[in-house]
């Protein structure tokens, strides 16, 4: 059997047709085959440039890549201190918001090709944002001395105005001749915070703290009024006598509490378990101040029974729900040895 005179031009016309269409394909942006084989890297971008910068924004720039097959997108970080982000432009230029006024960011840019191979010897730019602000926080409220124990004290204070952003405030200790040495810092991200522990303090010590603040632009507010505070004497030395009637869902709890130390206890608090489930019903010789973590009840004296000397005792009483009997009990942070009767 003969070949049909146009089977030849059909098979050639199939041919250049599948060329055709490869031709197109490619010229559409389709990654070619022997991309896929592609192991040499790009070359490093040109040195970062700065086109235009406000207080909170960026546009960079930079020299583009070349490579042989082509390079498809930059990767660029920004890095403050032990922070950083990763953006991305397919281009050789992006605009990078969402700054802080006065950080100094490190800017890096590398390129990537079609098959993930990436340049090496990154340009990086170092750039300290502009201030966002010319004027200083004005001065925090004067502090206020709380939960003064034998070695550490809170302090709290109100709030700074600040017209763009705090960054933080120093807490100083007032030595002799006004020196001033830091003891806290409280940063403001998020903001919120205006209290702080001072620890590492000597019992029966009068110390003078002043608070101040910093914007992010680094200016500083006057320093706040002083306060100045006594710590308390060492924990002192205790016994608890307990005597306890229960019932099923509650209990009332008489406790006799004796000064077992050398000096005397003028003022105190006293803490034990106390499960967040339970409710106080009643309490005599002492006053609630607070819930510990929701795991202890703190009580402090009142004022008929604020001091004992060495070998006296007080008295005071609990109805309470619960069967969590008052135990770990301490006395001015100091840990009592506890009798049941």
């Amino acid at each position: 059997m003969r070949d049909h005179p146009w089977r030849g031009v059909r098979s050639r016309a199939a041919a250049l047709a599948a060329c055709t269409l490869t031709a197109a394909l490619v010229a559409t942006g389709a990654t070619p085959a022997y991309a896929a084989a592609d192991t040499e890297r790009p070359t490093t971008p040109g040195a970062i440039t700065v086109v235009a910068v406000d207080t909170t924004w960026v546009e960079l720039t930079w020299a583009a890549s070349t490579d042989n097959v082509g390079v498809v997108r930059y990767p660029v970080g920004a890095r403050f201190e032990d922070n950083g982000a990763q953006y991305s432009t397919d281009t050789t230029s992006i605009r990078i918001t969402g700054l802080r006024p006065s950080r100094t960011y490190t800017f890096s840019v590398w390129a990537l090709d079609a098959a993930g191979n990436s340049s090496v010897s990154n340009p990086t730019l170092r750039l300290t944002m502009p201030p966002g602000d010319d004027q200083p926080p004005s001065a925090p409220g004067q502090p206020v001395a709380y939960d003064v124990a034998a070695t550490l004290v809170w302090l709290r204070w109100a709030h700074s105005v600040e017209n763009v952003a705090l960054e933080r405030y120093e807490v100083f200790r007032v030595g002799a001749g006004g020196t001033l040495t830091r003891v806290s810092e409280v940063y403001q991200y998020p903001p919120g915070r205006n209290s702080t522990q001072i620890s590492g303090l000597t019992p029966n010590t009068t110390y003078t703290f002043v608070v101040q603040a910093r914007d992010e632009a680094g200016h500083l507010s006057p320093l706040s009024a002083p306060v100045t505070v006594t710590t308390l004497p060492p924990p002192p030395s205790c016994a608890v006598r307990s005597v306890v009637r229960q019932w099923s869902d509650g209990f009332v709890a008489h406790l006799v509490v004796t000064n077992t130390g050398t000096t005397t206890v003028d003022g105190w608090t006293m803490t034990w378990r106390f499960w967040a489930s339970q409710q106080v019903h009643g309490i005599w010789g002492a006053k609630v101040v607070d819930r510990l973590n929701n795991s202890y009840l703190r009580v402090r004296n009142t004022s008929r029974n604020a001091v004992i000397p060495p070998g006296g005792s007080v008295s005071l009483g609990l109805v309470a729900t619960g069967t969590q009997l008052p135990e770990e009990i301490t006395l001015n942070g100091g840990p009592c040895t506890v009798a049941d009767e």
